[in-house]
């Protein structure tokens, strides 16, 4: 039976959701519905979360065609893909030969604006991974943006591969985030349980308050707080900003924090709270992926951007 662990009632509790927390907990199981392995098995992109060999945490996407993530039994994730060296949970991921690492992963269809949550330890295996499930987790449509998806022929692009690492954003990747729309955030608990969940609203959703500190608001959601529990227990986290036209992943590393002050939350459109990360260490990688998405159509449940 799916239980909250102390940060998330502690969290639920300040919110003064317990109530809807308690309903939501039927969202949570430990084994992938048949419905959902079909859903898996269309996916060209799988957002996963991990920790680095430094203790830093991280998320970034793992991109096949539609079949690369496959579920054998309903207790196991199957991924034909492995990250590329230069990507930040590189070695975390092809170095876990027989030992296995805790991970956190989302499975996302913005052509339907569909995504689940699956959770485990996953084990390297030739082609991949191989992941033993811990918690599956249905998640609602809000604040997903519509888009469709196509990979590149032969030759289309021209872009090389770069890898770039820095301690604090450029002016192009504070820029990047202030017209982000989507991002994913990687977070674990106080016993390395990972967790991956997306975070979407309006262009300028997130602010970039300085080259080491982005803010953004915590909207209405399943009262579940996966996220903002395993901050107060562990403040570590990863966020992945896709380049959705330009296959451009930039993976930020650092701490995070819920501020639950009212009159700063008054501010921002729809925010029940807000969330600030500080930066501590960027990974910026061009042609990061093959997928290329069309533009989007906004949510109709984002909130205006003062």
């Amino acid at each position: 039976m799916a239980t909250y662990h102390s940060g998330e009632s502690a969290v639920q509790e300040r919110a003064g959701l317990e109530r809807q927390a308690d309903f939501s907990l039927g969202g949570i199981g430990d084994t992938v519905p048949d419905v959902a392995a079909a859903f898996l098995a269309a996916q060209p992109m799988l957002v996963v979360g991990g920790t680095d060999g430094a203790g830093r945490i991280w998320a970034t996407q793992l991109t096949g065609e539609p079949g690369f993530l496959r579920v054998p039994d309903p207790r196991t994730l199957l991924v034909d893909a492995l990250p590329e060296p230069g990507d930040p949970l590189h070695e975390t991921l092809t170095g876990a030969h027989g030992t296995a690492v805790r991970i956190g992963m989302i499975g996302i269809e913005p052509a339907t604006r569909r995504r689940m949550r699956v959770n485990g330890r996953a084990v390297r295996t030739p082609d991949g991974l191989r992941v033993e499930l811990d918690q599956v987790v249905a998640n609602c449509p809000k604040y997903l943006q519509k888009r469709d998806h196509r990979f590149l022929g032969p030759g289309e692009s021209t872009v090389a591969r770069t890898v770039t690492g820095s301690t604090a954003l450029t002016g192009g990747q504070q820029r990047m985030l202030r017209e982000a729309d989507t991002f994913f955030v990687a977070t674990a608990s106080d016993r390395g349980d990972a967790d991956a969940s997306h975070r979407g609203g309006n262009p300028g959703f997130v602010q970039v308050l300085s080259p080491t500190l982005l803010r953004w608001p915590d909207y209405t959601g399943n009262a579940m707080f996966l996220t903002l529990g395993n901050l107060l227990l562990n403040p570590a986290a990863g966020l992945l900003v896709p380049g959705w036209d330009t296959g451009t992943a930039l993976h930020l590393s650092g701490t995070a924090r819920t501020v639950w002050d009212e009159e700063e939350t008054r501010g921002v459109p729809g925010a029940q709270r807000l969330v600030e990360f500080s930066v501590e260490a960027v990974r910026e990688i061009t042609a990061a992926s093959g997928l290329r998405w069309s533009e989007p159509a906004y949510s109709r449940f984002n909130p205006a951007v003062a």
